[in-house]
Parts: C-alpha cells; structure tokens; sequence
C-alpha cells in the first residue's frame, strides 16, 4: 500500500498505474478518517469490482459549521491505514488542509434543491463544502466508480444530482449501512456517545425497524407514519430531535401528509437526525419500489 500526501504524487501514482494497465479500473473511497468496518465495506466493494482502490483520508473544513466540532473531529492514522491495508487498499491520498486549499476558495460547487433539506437545512453551506471538495478529489484522482455509503443518503443523492448535472465520467456506487451488533449505525461520531447515550441512541435503528412491520400490517398515511416514528423516538429520553422527514428518494421532495402509504408507487426514504448531549446521529431507511423493500 503506497500513501501519498500530495496531489502530484497521487496524481503521479495513478498515472504509473494507467500506464501499466491501460484499461484498469480505478475504485475511489473518499472519507474523512477514523475509519471503521462501514468504511472497509465500501473499499472491500471497490476491491471485487476494480482493478486498484484508492482511499482519500482528509478531514475537509468546508464542511464544517463555525458551531461544529472540526477541531474535536476524531483522528487515528496509523489505525486508519492498518484498516484500510487490511481492507486491500492500494493508495490512500492524506493531504493537508494547506495542500488541498493553498489559497481562500473562491470556487464552489453548490447542488440547489435537495440540499435546503433535512441536513441542509440545519447545516447551512454544509453541502457545498461536499460538493466542493469530493469534485476536487474526483478530479485528482479521476475514478471510475466512487463509493459512498448510505447511511448518509442525502449525500448519496446531492453527489449523484452534481456528477449527472456536471457529466463527469465517475459512477456512484451507494452502498448500504452498515451496524453494529445491537443495531446502531456506524459512524465516527459513536465515539462521542457516553454509554447511557449510546444506549439510548438506539432508538434510531429501533425505530426504522418498527418501520418495517407499521407499512405493512396498518393503514397509515405518510402523516401517522412520520408521528409514530417520532413518538418511537421520543420514548428516549435524551434524545433532541432536529428532524424526522419521510421524503422522496433520491429527488427529496415533500409527500402530501394524508397520502396513504400503501398507495405509494415512488421510492422514499425515512430519515432521522437526533443528537444526544453534543452528538449529532443520522440514520435512514430507504424503501424502494415496487416490491417497498427497505
């Protein structure tokens, strides 16, 4: 496994590669770090699909709120290439803040629409640091396919609207979240959790799955179905709920309240966003048509 901490030197890694397989395929994990077993998902997948797998480690302050925790952002890099060469990385591009932005931005990426929601429009700019910073990276490391997971499907969706808006020759490959053993979604900011909170935080996945069993076996509109989900929640105690939204996927557009959701012949997604103490969790289902898997 080859680490690389400048664009030339990714960009030069790459090249060597292209040069020596011509047509190669060329897998992308883009991640902050801190990695865990939902990242080794997405770059085991671009190991069976691709030819060499990059993996981008970079902790992007575009993205960052001036209230939010970019200083306090969990960072472990020597796990973090263990697991990603464990997960059968080839290259992992590490840049610096300075390498990555050498001068104040004055270019930005913005996807309009599907970002004034659920964690657009409590994160204000959030998605346009996305945006910004996975075009720059597809444009130094010039993937074919890129994997993103789903536990963050309004990213999913804003970087597939952008690639498709702006043609650049990358497929998305969304994967599905990954959980813990008591059903918790993973993610970096677990960490954050004291153990009551993270006990209690398991409301989000106890939710979605009651989910499952209230659009099949009652009659309910998309209203009932969002206030069962948010009574559910509510059951903890030290939960603060910033959203619980029942939207289109992956256009992210409102659905008439009274619409029943037996009726439904759209694809939606269930997503939620609580934070306990100073932790902000995400979590979703996305249920698909026809057959209304989630």
């Amino acid at each position: 496994m080859i680490v690389n901490y400048t664009i030339k030197q990714i960009r030069d890694t790459i090249s060597t590669f292209r040069k020596r397989n011509p047509e190669g395929t060329v897998g992308f994990v883009p991640t902050m770090g801190y990695l865990h077993e939902g990242h080794a998902s997405l770059l085991r997948k671009a190991r069976q699909e691709c030819d060499v797998v990059v993996l981008s480690i970079f902790v992007n302050p575009l993205q960052f709120g001036p209230t939010e925790d970019l200083d306090k952002y969990p960072r472990d890099r020597e796990r973090d290439l263990a697991l990603a060469e464990q997960a059968g990385t080839d290259f992992v591009f590490m840049p610096s803040v300075e390498e990555m932005y050498p001068r104040p931005m004055r270019t930005q990426v913005e996807v309009s629409g599907i970002t004034d929601v659920l964690c657009g429009a409590s994160r204000p700019g959030h998605f346009a640091g996305v945006a910004t910073v996975v075009s720059k990276l597809f444009n130094i490391v010039n993937p074919h396919r890129a994997y993103f997971g789903e536990k963050d499907a309004q990213q999913v969706a804003v970087i597939e609207q952008m690639v498709a808006d702006l043609n650049l020759p990358v497929a998305i490959v969304p994967c599905p979240i990954l959980r813990e053993g008591d059903g918790l979604a993973m993610s970096s900011r677990n960490v954050y959790l004291s153990p009551e909170e993270r006990g209690e935080a398991l409301s989000l996945s106890k939710a979605l799955s009651r989910l499952r069993v209230w659009r099949v076996n009652e009659e309910l509109t998309f209203g009932e179905l969002r206030h069962k989900m948010k009574d559910e929640i509510q059951k903890s105690p030290l939960g603060n709920v910033d959203y619980i939204e029942i939207l289109t996927y992956p256009g992210l557009l409102p659905i008439a309240q009274d619409f029943t959701v037996h009726d439904a012949d759209f694809d939606y997604i269930v997503a939620l966003a609580v934070k306990y103490g100073a932790t902000r969790l995400i979590d979703n289902a996305i249920v698909r048509q026809p057959l209304g898997e989630v």
